[in-house]
């Protein structure tokens, strides 16, 4: 389906591959900002090229190199990541849509996230690791077009390192987390998270959220 109104947060197809909108700026031609999920590469485009797509129990997609299964009925435990598809964020929560959280403890159906957001038991669903069956495939529009060996290697997250992202913080850079107006030092890394000075775990996508995290200082740039 064709936006002619496009919002943050949304799940879209583009060059037939699925994406995720992380700002709008209608002043620029380009005006659609997002990046893929299969990698986090960044995009600039405009309405007219891409498709929404709402995200549904049994989708299956990869998320920075790792395919996941949406499954509403899979009650989460800490370590899970949640979709959050239906946000109503209290005053002291700060989430929108089709945020992308990991699970830090579990109240009942209610999470708290890495974030220090409480997401209530309606507003999210699991990702499940892997495919599960009977899943459906919305990586790509159409995955007859895409060749055999791209999606083995899309699934493989060893090659992002080598991939040409924008996206590649380091340890030594600093952001300010926007939350607790914080500025905070990357002081560990995994292959799919940064650990913060102020204790703050987060995956890689979250720091293209600039209502959540703004870069500072990167420190590659003085090497």
């Amino acid at each position: 389906m064709k936006l002619f109104q496009v919002r943050k947060g949304q799940f879209v197809f583009y060059q037939n591959e699925l994406h995720k909108v992380y700002s709008v700026k209608p002043m620029f031609k380009n005006s659609v900002h997002m990046y893929r999920l299969k990698d986090m590469e960044q995009v600039l485009t405009k309405a007219s090229l891409i498709d929404l797509y709402r995200p549904q129990h049994g989708d299956t997609f990869i998320f920075y190199g790792k395919r996941y299964t949406i499954d509403k009925d899979t009650r989460p435990e800490p370590g899970d990541y949640i979709l959050i598809i239906k946000p109503a964020p209290d005053f002291l929560d700060h989430y929108s849509l089709n945020e992308i959280e990991k699970v830090d403890n579990v109240d009942g159906g209610n999470v708290v996230t890495t974030r220090d957001n409480g997401v209530k038991h309606n507003e999210y669903v699991v990702m499940v690791p892997g495919r599960k069956e009977g899943s459906q495939e919305v990586a790509y529009f159409d995955k007859n077009l895409v060749p055999e060996a791209q999606r083995i290697e899309d699934e493989s997250i060893t090659y992002l390192a080598e991939s040409d992202n924008e996206l590649k913080p380091v340890v030594g850079d600093i952001y300010n987390d926007v939350k607790s107006d914080v500025k905070a030092m990357i002081v560990g890394m995994s292959k799919t998270e940064v650990i913060f000075g102020h204790g703050v775990r987060v995956h890689v996508a979250e720091l293209l959220n600039e209502d959540h995290f703004q870069l500072v200082y990167r420190y590659e740039e003085d090497i």
